[in-house]
This record gives C-alpha cells, structure tokens and sequence, in this order.
C-alpha cells in the first residue's frame, strides 16, 4: 500500500468517512493512533500485527497471513488488518496497554475482548485458528 492510501485510510478512519474506493478491504492498514480503537468502536474484528522491517519471524508471519488471507476471502470480507510498527509503537500505549511483549505477536480484538494472541508463532494452522476466530466473532 502506498503512502497516499495509508494516509487517506487513517483520515477515513480517524474521522468517520467512507474509504477512497483505491483502498480495497483486503488492505493491511499501517497503524496510527487511535486507529484501533475507532475501528473497534465501529463494530469491527481487528487482527493487529506488531511487526518490524528487519524482523525475520515478522516477514514469516506475514507470508503465512498472505497465503491464508488469499486461501479465504471471507477473512479479508470482514476483518480489519492493523500492522503496529514495532520501532515506532512498541513503547506506546497501543502496545503497553495490552502487554504485547515482542515484535511478531500477533493479536484479534473485537469490542473490549482480545479474542486471541500468537507470540512468535510461524506455524499456518496456528496462524489459521487465529484468523478463523476473528472471522467467527465478526460474523457472529
């Protein structure tokens, strides 16, 4: 995702607008604060990845999302994707609010509930059960 869309989704999110149409649901949001909260406000199931560049079980975590999210367009139907920056964020309220211990944690939340949580963990059916929960919360 490009800048522009990054931008435009925050605002869009931020202050309650409908998203540019050039921003497709299937996106990875970059989080920006406050994001997260207003789109659990909203309704939303949010699956919330602390990730970093340089970090090879993040890139790990990411190619095994991609592959399950391209298996099932049901989770891109219904599931906000939040990727935290880990330089940026890790010391932030995003992060120490929810005791988020290590880049590549990996986290579901609807509502007030982390619904879930995966530290580390590369494994696709773990990865998979993780998705299939949030997929079931914001579909119940």
């Amino acid at each position: 995702m490009n800048r522009r869309h990054v931008l435009a989704l925050t605002t869009a999110a931020v202050i309650g607008l409908a998203l540019p149409a050039s921003v497709k649901a299937s996106d990875t949001v970059d989080y920006t604060p406050g994001l997260i909260q207003n789109a659990l406000a909203d309704g939303k199931t949010v699956f919330v990845d602390f990730a970093a560049d340089w970090c090879s079980t993040c890139a790990r975590q990411e190619r095994v999302i991609n592959e399950l999210r391209a298996e099932n367009p049901a989770y891109d139907e219904h599931i906000l994707f939040v990727r935290v920056d880990w330089d940026d964020f890790g010391r932030e309220e995003v992060s120490t609010s929810r005791n988020i211990p290590r880049r590549s944690t990996l986290l579901v939340l609807r509502g007030d509930d982390e619904l879930g949580r995966i530290v580390a963990g590369t494994g696709a059916d773990e990865i998979r059960a993780l998705l299939d929960t949030a997929l079931s919360a914001a579909t119940s």
